[in-house]
């Protein structure tokens, strides 16, 4: 079997999931200190196993809404559930979120598997616990041989993986990312945008994924919500109808060339809606 059909196969099983949202928004909306208001009312289900990606111009609000979903700050009105309750539920077997940064924000004193055994060790996991989640992370990330290493030996990519490492290694259900790899160069960004796919499909992961680039979001998405600005809302959703399996060969197929080309007219249409021309 090929690592394409392994990976079909997967999303396939995993598609039965329940039909509760793993997060579900309703009429939330964001009122700044400063009377600016970055997000009107917005209503939005993440369903378990999704990939969503939120996309659209400057100052569109999509890590304001990333952010909430977090519970890193707290909607000036509006409801946030996740799994069907209070954010107090989140942290048990099953109900886990995770947040990788844009940057890798790294200590740079202390050693990958220093960096990735941090969240263990602020939640006092036993010792033998934490060395072999932390193991399994950097196995999943391909940086089990640079275990020993610091941040400033490791190139930009190797950073961000350790990143993500140590988000997966709190072992989440929701993955949530805030452009992780905009600061790339396109080869390394499309090598981790490949392993983020494989490890969606491993971990069982649901995602939330910001990112500047429509081809990281129709190549990774199921479904793509593209938001306006001023003040910031859901334009329209898009959702990427291909097989669960996405590879090279997705990302050179005409199939591929023609979903950039649909969500390029839709980002056009949201910046004009915006009173400006930026997609970013």
């Amino acid at each position: 079997m090929t690592e394409t059909q392994r990976i079909s196969d997967l999303r396939t099983s995993n598609a039965a999931a329940p039909a509760e949202p793993v997060v579900a928004l309703d009429r939330v909306d964001k009122v700044f200190a400063n009377g600016m208001r970055g997000l009107e009312p917005i209503d939005l289900r993440i369903m378990p196993g999704e990939f969503v990606s939120l996309i659209g111009p400057s100052g569109c609000g999509k890590s304001t809404l990333l952010k909430l979903i977090a519970n890193l700050i707290a909607p000036s009105s509006g409801r946030i559930r996740w799994w069907g309750g209070d954010f107090d539920r989140v942290g048990s077997a099953g109900r886990r979120l995770a947040f990788v940064f844009q940057d890798p924000t790294l200590m740079p004193w202390a050693r990958v598997a220093e960096n990735v055994r941090l969240p263990l060790e602020l939640s006092r996991t036993p010792a033998a616990d934490a060395a072999a989640r932390v193991d399994a992370a950097l196995a999943h990330v391909g940086l089990t041989k640079f275990a020993r290493s610091y941040p400033r030996q490791l190139s930009g990519g190797m950073r961000m993986r350790t990143s993500i490492a140590r988000a997966l290694v709190t072992e989440p259900d929701v993955l949530l990312m805030d452009e992780p790899f905009g600061a790339l160069d396109e080869f390394t960004r499309n090598k981790l945008d490949d392993d983020l796919v494989r490890l969606s499909v491993e971990r069982h992961l649901t995602t939330v994924f910001v990112t500047h680039s429509l081809y990281e979001a129709v190549f990774l998405s199921t479904r793509i919500v593209v938001m306006a600005a001023q003040p910031g809302r859901i334009f329209r959703e898009f959702v990427v109808d291909e097989p669960p399996a996405r590879s090279d060969e997705f990302r050179t197929s005409d199939r591929f060339a023609r979903r950039c080309r649909e969500l390029s007219a839709i980002l056009t249409a949201a910046a004009q809606a915006s009173g400006n021309d930026e997609i970013a």
